[in-house]
This record gives C-alpha cells, structure tokens and sequence, in this order.
C-alpha cells in the first residue's frame, strides 16, 4: 500500500488560486500514475487530472486551460495548481496512485481527500 497525504485544500473566492499537494509514502518514480479525482456532495468521484512516471498529463474538459498538474520526484509529491477558480469546482479533492502490485496486475490507493471550497 501507497500512503497519500493531501494539503493545501481551503476557501477561496471565484477567480482566485490553490495548490494541492499530495506526498506519497515511497518514490512516486515506482508509481506508473499519480492523479487528483474530486467528489462533490451527491455526485460520482471524477478524474480531474494526472500525471504518469514519463510526465505525461491529461485533463478533464473542464479545468483545461485553468489547472496544472506537476511531479516533484525527490519530494515524492505531486501538486495541482488550480487558477481561475469556478464554483464548480467545489469539492473534496483526492490523490491517487496507480501502479504495479509485482504479479502482473496493478492496484490502486486513495489519500482523505482534501476540501476546496469556492464561494464569494
């Protein structure tokens, strides 16, 4: 099992910026994919966006142009920059990591989640 610790999570007006930060419990060079899902009350759990161990990104429709996902390998951390932030974007904000489980299959674990809320 991966242990992923969330921060940065908070209130912020319309318009404005956050940084999430997730840090793994082991090198995330060994994670095939790291990723940021949100939940919003009521709702399925949706990719919002991820990174793989190549860097390679992919973004949901409607944060593209708006968040950035980055890797720090030596820090064992991922971060989602989050600008132009949209009430819609109100939700708890989870990490996770795919990856090999060692026998040809792969596995995947969750953080807490982490609270972004958008209000004026």
């Amino acid at each position: 099992q991966v242990q992923l610790v969330e921060s940065g999570g908070g209130l912020v007006q319309p318009g404005g910026s956050l940084r999430l930060s997730c840090t793994a419990s082991r090198s995330i060079s060994s994670i095939n994919i790291m990723g940021w899902f949100r939940q919003a009350p009521g709702k399925q759990r949706d990719l919002v966006a991820s990174i793989t161990s190549a860097g390679n990104t992919n973004y949901a429709d409607s944060v593209k142009g708006r968040f950035t996902i980055s890797r720090d390998n030596a820090k064992n951390t991922i971060h989602l920059q989050m600008n132009s932030l949209k009430f819609e974007d109100t939700s708890v904000y989870y990490c996770n990591a795919w990856y090999s489980d060692g026998r040809g299959g792969y596995v995947g674990d969750w953080g807490q989640g982490t609270q972004v809320t958008v209000s004026s």
